[in-house]
């Protein structure tokens, strides 16, 4: 079965459009929209107090406050927010803020009135789990009525696109926590998450072993009921993640608040074939990526990041290097050794899967090569050192040489000669 299954790499929680220089096609055609202060300055800050109640609302677990900031003209759209309402219940939250980042031109509501298209950020973490929030956009049709504005839809389209799903949109959430897990379910019975839970638990401590540096030393898993809404969470096609059995969602880098919380997402189409010892791999690989997440940085290519969270999700006993990588070892019996570490590219989802399963495999014996050769310590060592450059060019070259005294032509041949070897 290892092979054919992968677990997935970081995926940015944030949309490209919260930063940086945008087009609104949605929110008033190609020019730049308008800043809420400018020049609609007192609709901008009724339209923030408006998003203030909303948030005390879900805050304070107050049902008719926050129905309160709905539209009444949409009798359905009442009822679909009443429904989310309920499904997040038992959600533990610490905090939930909303910001207006900006808002598009005004236009004749159905029923009277008008309308405002606006984008907001959601901000929110959970109790005892999350130490950054979760950043996520929507984009709001926004009504106002009576002199007040009403949140009439949450179903807006920036350049094509619609704002990401939370788990709670998809169906009533059920919450298991474990020793060192949270694990949230939509139409999953208790016992998987509750075995989800149990996997997570012996793998923030594996990673405590072999990373000795800070971090959250806990994860939050999401387990939705299909791979089409697994995708919906991640805001993609579902075609790319068929065979993608979990990916960790977050921003690397940063600290604090500076970098969104991280959230380990299953396919469960994915996860229910594997075995055990596939199950296991899979989540102590996507915490890896979690524990690892302020040590990655742009300068970090796949094939460590990638590399080195399989190292660890392999590292218990019980599999041998060719069983590991059998798309790998069946090109080199078959004479065709790599002759260079995997591309970014290499590791694109949606892509031949023999192709993609070659590069995760090429990475985590590049990464088992340097535990073996300079020692576990080494390899961890030369992770921080990639993370630390500035740009991805001659990273990897100017930490080869400073932590392990090679230059990447001398780290190629090892590493060539060591797949050889592993797997001839």
């Amino acid at each position: 079965m290892a092979g054919r299954w992968r677990s997935g790499g970081w995926r940015a929680l944030l949309c490209l459009p919260l930063v940086g220089t945008f087009t609104l096609t949605a929110l008033g055609g190609c020019a730049p929209a308008p800043a809420p202060d400018d020049p609609e300055g007192r609709d901008g800050r009724a339209v923030q107090r408006l998003l203030d109640q909303r948030a005390a609302a879900v805050r304070e677990r107050d049902a008719d406050a926050f129905l309160a900031t709905v539209d009444r003209g949409s009798a359905r759209y009442v009822a679909e927010q009443r429904r989310v309402f309920r499904q997040m219940s038992a959600v533990p939250l610490r905090s939930w803020t909303y910001r207006l980042v900006r808002t598009g031109g005004f236009t004749p509501a159905p029923v009277g009135g008008r309308s405002l298209a606006a984008q907001v950020e959601l901000r929110y973490r959970l109790t005892g789990y999350d130490t950054a929030p979760v950043v996520s956009a929507q984009y709001l049709t926004l009504a106002r009525r009576g002199g007040r504005w009403y949140v009439a839809s949450d179903n807006g389209v920036v350049d094509g696109k619609r704002g990401t799903e939370q788990l709670w949109d998809q169906g009533t959430v059920d919450v298991v926590r474990g020793a060192h897990s949270l694990v949230l379910g939509v139409g999953q019975e208790r016992r998987v998450l509750r075995a989800v839970a149990g996997i997570a638990d012996r793998a923030v401590p594996a990673l405590g072993r072999v990373w000795p540096h800070e971090w959250a030393g806990r994860v939050v898993v999401e387990v939705p009921d299909s791979l089409d809404r697994m995708a919906a969470l991640l805001g993609a096609s579902a075609d790319g993640y068929r065979g993608i059995a979990a990916v960790t969602t977050g921003e690397v880098g940063g600290t604090g608040d500076e970098a969104p919380a991280d959230r380990v997402i299953v396919n469960p189409e994915a996860y229910q074939v594997l075995g055990d010892f596939g199950r296991r791999v899979v989540i102590t690989h996507e915490t890896a990526h979690v524990a690892t997440r302020t040590a990655t940085s742009a300068a970090t290519p796949l094939w460590l990041s990638e590399g080195f969270a399989d190292w660890v999700g392999y590292r218990t006993p019980g599999r041998t290097p060719r069983q590991v990588a059998p798309e790998l070892t069946d090109a080199v019996v078959a004479g065709q050794l790599p002759t260079s570490l995997p591309r970014d590219d290499d590791f694109r989802f949606g892509s031949d899967p023999d192709r993609l399963s070659r590069a995760y495999e090429q990475g985590w014996l590049a990464c088992r090569l340097i535990a073996d050769r300079w020692g576990e310590k080494k390899l961890v060592d030369f992770y921080r050192t990639v993370g630390r450059a500035s740009k991805r060019s001659g990273a990897v070259e100017s930490a080869l040489r400073k932590v392990l005294g090679v230059s990447l032509t001398e780290f190629t041949v090892l590493w060539r000669k060591y797949v050889a070897t592993e797997l001839g």
